[in-house]
């Protein structure tokens, strides 16, 4: 297949990459970084990655952007981080991906723990992954020519210790777990899911 890989430096990314690209054309892109470098709080700049990268088979996203901080100083700026990039920048992958992707492809988004299990100082990035499973749902059903759609839901993933002081109480995830609920929405059947890693 064909897959496209949004964050692929990243944390998450770069384990993803590496587990599947034996057997798959896997195409790097990044902000900064990657094969293809692309933002996606600009739906101009995710037009211009399709453009170059034609049809696929299968995109992947890990990455998007949201604001940690306490919501009695929280303003609509640091608010709008994450609606711009966790949020819009994965939505707009799908609107404009769904006139490039092939038939029977498939969207993987990311979402995270914090839509059904909250912490201080977490607001911003519960209400985008709240945000983008609903979507997932909705998108599913309308979603032509045989194409799934599933969000992959982590809690905070072993590889990130300074994100720890933000999740008291949660067990790390291991990467392993990560990786093979992205491959469960990448290669599998379902749609519409949200395929937990916690």
């Amino acid at each position: 297949m064909k897959i496209i890989l949004i964050g692929a430096s990243g944390t998450i990314g770069k384990h993803i990459a590496a587990s599947l690209e034996k057997e798959h054309e896997i195409i790097r892109v990044g902000s900064k970084s990657g094969v293809i470098q692309a933002d996606i709080t600009s739906p101009a700049s995710i037009e211009h990655l399709f453009k170059q990268t034609g049809p696929f088979d299968a995109l992947v996203s890990t990455a998007g952007d949201a604001h940690f901080g306490p919501l009695k100083t929280m303003n609509d700026k640091e608010f709008r981080i994450g609606v711009n990039s966790k949020l819009m920048g994965q939505v707009n992958l799908v609107l404009i991906g769904q006139h490039y992707i092939k038939p029977k492809g498939s969207f993987t988004l990311i979402s995270g723990v914090l839509s059904q299990d909250p912490v201080l100082s977490g607001g911003n990035p519960a209400a985008m992954n709240g945000a983008i499973e609903s979507f997932v749902r909705a998108a599913a059903i309308e979603l032509e020519n045989g194409v799934r759609i599933n969000a992959v839901s982590p809690t905070v993933v072993e590889e990130s210790p300074e994100y720890f002081p933000y999740f008291p109480g949660h067990i790390p995830v291991t990467m392993k777990e990560v990786i093979a609920a992205y491959h469960k929405s990448i290669l599998g059947a379902g749609t519409g899911q949200v395929i937990k890693a916690y």
